[in-house]
């Protein structure tokens, strides 16, 4: 169906205009009973197999939606419908962000891929924990944080991540710590294990002041280097940093921004960025031994992808284009396939 009909309706919107409309779709469909429970029925697939212990948690199985899909939290439950065993909600900042400037998104059909300007376009936390607090979803939230897109200093982009960090951690069930998110002029706010500690060491100390320890995760770029990827590995092990999501966007390559008549700085998601996704995830995995859980993430188009990542070393993966390209029943087609 979703090839058949709503993708091709989709189409004729731009990318970022037929998002906010799937959305919108799916919200719609939700308050039906009828409609909800029958996407439920044909969408969801549950085995004991594929449950996984993570975290101190039960996962229903290791499907997961990436950050950036629904960003402001307001859709959790009826995304869950379609057999996600947790979402990623955000990347969150504390104030509200614009986003770059438009077009914002674009598609790039011929390598099923999708393009993304700099900006984090969000609602805000504040925005977002209104949502948290109202939902009825099943699947494990996980929160990501960045910097306001504002922030270029170091300490403002440390205080930045504090502040976000505080106001959503007793609304998440895991924060994701988005160091790997560019800024508004197309640069990485965290590159190396340096300024990791500077970000994370004040986060690790803000938790101890919480009853209740919730898990920690870095989000890694699939451009940084591996010599940097060990350094900030071995910090994370060495400081109680639970885990690691690999990876995020890519920068484009000149190609592709000419391709798609691109000047300035963007960033790409999709088929194009798998390979790259999957090399991360295999470093790690070797370099930690099997003994750092990775969510991975980039580019998973297809059940074969899904088995590759697994078999790398992700102990969870997220899927995000390949739900635009192959539709929601691509969750379904994973879990039968593992």
């Amino acid at each position: 169906m979703y090839k058949q009909i709503i993708r091709p309706i989709l189409s004729v919107f731009n990318q970022e205009n037929a998002h906010d409309l799937f959305l919108k779709l799916v919200r719609f469909t939700n308050r039906l009973p009828v409609l909800g429970s029958l996407i439920k029925l044909t969408h969801k697939y549950e085995k004991v197999e594929l449950h996984r212990e993570l975290f101190g948690m039960d996962f229903k199985n290791p499907i997961g939606l990436a950050a950036g899909y629904d960003t402001d939290a307001e859709c959790l439950e009826g995304l869950s419908a379609f057999g996600f065993s947790f979402i990623e909600v955000g990347s969150l900042s504390c104030e509200k962000q614009e986003g770059g400037k438009k077009p914002r998104t674009v598609r790039d059909k011929s390598r099923r891929s999708i393009i993304t300007r700099p900006g984090n376009r969000n609602k805000g936390i504040k925005n977002a924990i209104e949502n948290l607090k109202d939902r009825n979803s099943s699947a494990i939230i996980f929160g990501s944080i960045a910097p306001n897109q504002s922030s270029h200093k170091d300490e403002e982009m440390v205080e930045d991540y504090c502040r976000a960090f505080s106001l959503l951690y007793d609304f998440v069930d895991i924060i994701v710590v988005n160091v790997s998110c560019p800024n508004d002029n197309g640069l990485l706010f965290v590159q190396d294990s340096s300024s990791l500690s500077d970000v994370i060491d004040p986060l690790l100390e803000i938790r101890l002041c919480y009853e209740k320890h919730k898990p920690i995760l870095i989000k890694l770029s699939p451009d940084t280097p591996f010599e940097q990827i060990d350094r900030m590995l071995d910090y994370c092990r060495l400081n109680g940093i639970d885990g690691v999501v690999a990876g995020n966007y890519s920068k484009c390559s000149r190609e592709v921004l000419a391709a798609n008549r691109m000047t300035d700085s963007a960033f790409l998601s999709g088929e194009e960025l798998y390979p790259k996704s999957l090399e991360l995830v295999k470093h790690i995995h070797i370099y930690t031994q099997g003994r750092f859980p990775i969510i991975g993430c980039g580019g998973i188009m297809s059940p074969a992808q899904a088995k590759e990542m697994f078999d790398a070393g992700a102990s969870l993966i997220q899927l995000y284009s390949g739900i635009e390209y192959e539709g929601p029943k691509l969750v379904k087609r994973i879990l039968k396939s593992i």
